[in-house]
C-alpha cells in the first residue's frame, strides 16, 4: 500500500472515530481530495434521496439499509419461512415474464434470476433478507429486500458483482409487472398454508396420542368434577378421549381454513387494476404459482377487493385462536391432575423434564404443559392485534400488513411447536396413578352417585350422610352398613357401568319387604311393593344384591 493510500484510509478512519457522520458524499471528498479509491469493503448505491454505503459483498442494497435505519423495531427479520415463500412468488413471476418474452435477448440472465429466486425458495439466501418484521409501508421494505438480494445474486451467478444494476435491476428486473401490494400477500398467503399443514401434522399426531391414552386408560375409574368439585364417576380413558375430539375439530377447521387464503391479488399490481402489467400477465401469473407450488391457488374476482381487505388473515386467525383455547384447556387439565402430588390431586403423572426449584428440593414442575399454556395464551393476544391491524386499513391498501404477517405467522409457528412439544415431551411419557384414582374414588361423593340406580335418591342421600358421620368410604359405608353387597358395589363403579351412555331402560325398583311364600329377607328377582325406593335403610339382616337393581330391557 502507498503512503497516499495509507494516508487517505487513515483520514478516513479519523473522521470516523471522531464521531463524523460521514455519508457517501463526505466519503467521495475526501477520496478526490487525496486522489485515492475509495476504502476497502464499501460500494455507494443511490436512490431518489440520495446514497447510502453499502458492504461492498453484500446481496441486499440500499432500500434494505434505509429499512434498518428506519425501522430498528421488533429487533427480529422478516420470518425465514415467509422468505422462502416470497421467493417461490418471485419465481413465478420471472417464470411467467420470460414466458411472455422478458430477457428473450439474454436468456443468460433469464436463467440467473430463475435460479437466484429458486434458491431464495430453498432457503439458500434468507440470511441476506434482514429488515426488521415490523415496517411501515405496507412491505415494501422487506419486497425491496428481496428484490435487491435476488438481484445482486442474479449478477454473482453471471460473474458480476453486487451492485451492477445497470446488468440486473432489482426493480426493472426482478420487480417486473409487480408491487409489494399483490407480492407481499400472496408471499403471506403461500407461507400461512404451508405452515397449516405443519401444523395440521402436528395436531394428528397429538390428537393420536391422546387416543392411545384413551385405550391405555380405559379401565381407570375416576372422579369428574364440575366447577372444581366432586361429581360424578368417568374413566382416565374417557377423559383422555375428550382432548382427542377436541385436537380432532381443531384439524379439521385448520385443514378447512386453507380454502380461505387459497385466493389472491398477484397481479393485480399497486390497488388491483393491474396498473403496468400484461392482461397476458394477470391471467398467466396465478396459473404459474399453482403449478409451481402443487397448491389450488386461483386469482381473485375482484381484484381491487382482495388487494384493500385482509379480513380473510382474521379468519384465519381466529381459527388458531380457537386452536390455542383448545391448548390452554388441555394443558391446565394435566397441570391440575398432576398437582401435589402429595397434596393434590395427583391421579395422573407426568414426565420430569427438570428441577423446578432452586430453594426446594426435589420440586418438579410441570413445565411443559405452562410452556403450552404461554404459547397459546400470545396466539390469542396475536388473534387480538391482527383484528385491529385489519381493520385499521385505509381505503385501497392495508399498510399494517407487516403486523398482520408478524402474528400470523408466528402464531402458526408457536401452535405447531406447541403440539409438538406436548406430544413428545408430556403426553407420550404420561402415566396413571391408579391406586390414588381408586382412593378417591372410594372416598368420594361422586361414587355415590354412581348408585342411584340401586338405591334411589333419599337412600343415596342418606348413604353419604352416614358415611360422612363415620368417616368410611362410600364403599365401606355402602356394604358395612347394609345398603348394598359387594359384589353389586363393585359393579356400579366399574368402567362399563360408569361409561354407558345414560341409563338403560328400566324396570320399576324392587323392595325390600320380605317375598311372599318365602322365609327370611327378600331374594334375587323378588317384585316390587310399595315403600322400596323411599326407605331409608335396609331391612334387618338384608343386603341389597345385584338382582336388586333395576332390570334392564334392551331396546
Amino acid at each position: 500500500m502507498s503512503t497516499s493510500e495509507s494516508a487517505g484510509i487513515a483520514k478516513v478512519n479519523d473522521l470516523r472515530e471522531a464521531g463524523a457522520d460521514l455519508r457517501a458524499t463526505d466519503l467521495r471528498a475526501v477520496a478526490v481530495q487525496l486522489a485515492q479509491p475509495w476504502p476497502r469493503g464499501i460500494r455507494v448505491e443511490r436512490d431518489l434521496l440520495g446514497e447510502r454505503e453499502v458492504p461492498t459483498e453484500a446481496l441486499y442494497g440500499i432500500h434494505t439499509v434505509r429499512a434498518l435505519e428506519n425501522f430498528p423495531l421488533a429487533g427480529r427479520p422478516v420470518p425465514a419461512e415467509f422468505v422462502t415463500a416470497y421467493g417461490v412468488v418471485k419465481l413465478a413471476c420471472a417464470v411467467t415474464n420470460r414466458g411472455l418474452g422478458a430477457w428473450a435477448d439474454d436468456p443468460a440472465k433469464a436463467d440467473a434470476i430463475e435460479r437466484a429466486c429458486r434458491e431464495m425458495a430453498e432457503g439458500k439466501l434468507t440470511e441476506h433478507v434482514v429488515v426488521d418484521l415490523l415496517q411501515g409501508g405496507a412491505g415494501t421494505s422487506t419486497n425491496m429486500n428481496v428484490n435487491e438480494v435476488l438481484a445482486n445474486r442474479t449478477l454473482q451467478l453471471l460473474g458480476e458483482p453486487p451492485g451492477n444494476y445497470d446488468r440486473v435491476s432489482p426493480l426493472d428486473d426482478l420487480n417486473l409487472h409487480q408491487s409489494t401490494n399483490d407480492t407481499y400477500p400472496t408471499a403471506l398467503r403461500l407461507a400461512a398454508i404451508l405452515q397449516l399443514h405443519r401444523l395440521e401434522d402436528q395436531l394428528v399426531a397429538l390428537q393420536e396420542a391422546f387416543q392411545t391414552l384413551e385405550q391405555r386408560f380405559a379401565h381407570v375409574v375416576k372422579v369428574a368434577r364440575t366447577e372444581l368439585q366432586d361429581a360424578v364417576l368417568i374413566t382416565l380413558g374417557r377423559e383422555m378421549g375428550a382432548y382427542a375430539e377436541a385436537l380432532s375439530r381443531d384439524r379439521w377447521r385448520v385443514y378447512k381454513c386453507e380454502e380461505r387464503l387459497r385466493v389472491v391479488n398477484l397481479g393485480g399490481t399497486a390497488v388491483g387494476t393491474g396498473l403496468g402489467a400484461p392482461r397476458q400477465y394477470i391471467f398467466r401469473v396465478v396459473d404459474t404459482l399453482r403449478e409451481l407450488t402443487g397448491i389450488g391457488f386461483a386469482r381473485a374476482e375482484n381484484l381491487v377487493e382482495a388487494t384493500q381487505n385482509a379480513d380473510v388473515f382474521v379468519e384465519v386467525s381466529g381459527i388458531l385462536k380457537a386452536c390455542a383455547t383448545t391448548l390452554l384447556k388441555i394443558s391446565n387439565d394435566l397441570r391440575l391432575l398432576s398437582s401435589g402430588p402429595e397434596a393434590g390431586l395427583g391421579e395422573i403423572r407426568l414426565p420430569e423434564r427438570q428441577a423446578g426449584s432452586s430453594i426446594m428440593p426435589g420440586k418438579v414442575n410441570p413445565v411443559i404443559p405452562e410452556a403450552v399454556a404461554q404459547a397459546a395464551m400470545l396466539v390469542m393476544s396475536h388473534d387480538q392485534a391482527i383484528a385491529a391491524a385489519a381493520a385499521a386499513g385505509n381505503l385501497d391498501l392495508n399498510p399494517f400488513l407487516p403486523l398482520i404477517a408478524a402474528c400470523l405467522l408466528d402464531s402458526l409457528r408457536l401452535l405447531t411447536n406447541s403440539c409438538d412439544i406436548l406430544r413428545r415431551h408430556c403426553v407420550e411419557g404420561l402415566e396413571a396413578d391408579e391406586e390414588r384414582c381408586r382412593a378417591h374414588v372410594e372416598s368420594s361423593t361422586a361414587a355415590a352417585t354412581a348408585l342411584l340406580p340401586a338405591l334411589g335418591y333419599e337412600r343415596t342421600s342418606a348413604l353419604v350422610a352416614r358415611a360422612r358421620q363415620t368417616g368410611r368410604s362410600i364403599r365401606e359405608t355402602a356394604v358395612a352398613e347394609g345398603f348394598l353387597s359387594p359384589e353389586t358395589v363393585d359393579q356400579l363403579l366399574s368402567p362399563e357401568a360408569v361409561t354407558r351412555l345414560g341409563m338403560p331402560q328400566m324396570l320399576p325398583r324392587m323392595s325390600y319387604q320380605k317375598a311372599p311364600g318365602r322365609g327370611g329377607a327378600a331374594q334375587l328377582g323378588d317384585t316390587v311393593a310399595e315403600g322400596g325406593v323411599g326407605s331409608c335403610e335396609p331391612p334387618a339382616g338384608r343386603q341389597a344384591q345385584e338382582a336388586d337393581l333395576p332390570r334392564m330391557v334392551d331396546s
